[in-house]
């Protein structure tokens, strides 16, 4: 077993419901997964005129390849439909591997751990929830100190 982490985004349609399938799904290949709080957050990157998102991170015990997890998080997204148009667009789903425990990969299609992780309180503060010690200490000063990063992310009341 290897630990996984992934984080999941919504800013169209039914947000709430699209992550509550996603763990839904998840649960069925772990059901013991553990779910942050859900976070909404102002869109980073992309077109401007996006909605805000939803945002948590899982984290579930793995037994396959990485592959299988990223053809396992693609498969979640296109049941909730989503659409590639335009680079950190708007969607209805975003399935991302953010941590496994233990492997570092670098090819086109793959790369984990994520490379942006660092630099999106949408991901490092609900990933702190679930496991302080994965995160940087000052993680919060290097994104503009507490108050920034409250204004960026705020925790919502949804239970997945």
């Amino acid at each position: 077993m290897t630990t996984v982490y992934l984080g999941l985004g919504s800013n169209l349609g039914d947000r709430a419901g699209y992550l509550v399938r996603a763990c839904e799904r998840l649960r069925e290949l772990d059901p013991l997964l553990q779910v942050s709080p859900v976070y909404e957050t102002a869109p980073v990157g992309g077109p401007s005129a996006q909605g805000s998102y939803l945002n948590c991170v899982v984290r579930l015990e793995w037994t396959r390849t990485p592959r299988e997890l990223l053809a396992l998080a693609q498969e979640i997204e296109s049941a909730a439909e989503r659409v590639r148009e335009v680079r950190w667009g708007p969607r209805t789903l975003d399935v991302d591997l953010l941590i496994i425990d233990g492997v570092t990969i670098d090819e086109p299609d793959l790369v984990v751990p994520h490379p942006r992780i660092g630099e999106r309180a949408f991901v490092l503060a609900p990933l702190e929830d679930l496991n302080p010690g994965i995160v940087p200490a000052r993680w919060r000063e290097e994104l503009g100190g507490d108050e920034q990063v409250a204004r960026s992310v705020r925790r919502v009341e949804l239970t997945l």
